[in-house]
């Protein structure tokens, strides 16, 4: 990876974690729309920005104004980097919304259900808070990921990430 695709992904990351924490009051919980999460259409255009989505949910979930959940901060990270990396192999705009979408509303819903339910709660808990979790990733990852690709298209800016 050159200077350029480091630097580009380290933004990302910055772009990442500061939009999920400036939006904190919607960005963390299950009820959430982690509008940061409009990035993870990046990799359908350059597959190498999946670093710098991973290291900005890292970031986003280590600075977690609702206190640090180790087990976010593994696995959520680990859905986006996962998410981002299905994104990356995509031949179709539509699609690639989808990865992030349903790898959050499983890993992370389990894991918010985890920490909050046990015994025969946990199961009806994980579907509730993975519907929760897949709404808001629906509304951020197409709606806002597709705005974000048109826009990046329009510009000129898609083919500058390539590069």
């Amino acid at each position: 990876m050159n200077i350029k695709k480091m630097t580009t992904c380290a933004v990302i990351a910055a772009a990442y974690a500061a939009l999920s924490l400036l939006l904190a009051p919607i960005s963390y919980g299950n009820i959430q729309i982690r509008v940061s999460e409009a990035l993870t259409i990046l990799p359908f255009v350059a597959p190498y920005t999946a670093a710098g989505l991973f290291v900005g949910c890292v970031l986003a979930n280590l600075l977690n104004p609702l206190g640090i959940n180790l087990l976010d901060v593994v696995f959520g990270s680990l859905a986006t980097l996962l998410a981002a990396l299905l994104t990356a192999r995509c031949k179709n705009r539509w699609l690639a919304s989808i990865p992030p979408v349903v790898l959050n509303a499983i890993i992370v819903g389990g894991v918010l259900a985890y920490t909050s339910a046990s015994g025969p709660a946990f199961w009806p808990t994980w579907t509730v808070f993975g519907l929760e979790v897949g709404a808001g990733q629906l509304a951020a990852c197409v709606i806002g990921g597709q705005a974000l690709l048109s826009l990046l298209r329009a510009s000129g800016l898609a083919g500058r990430l390539r590069q």
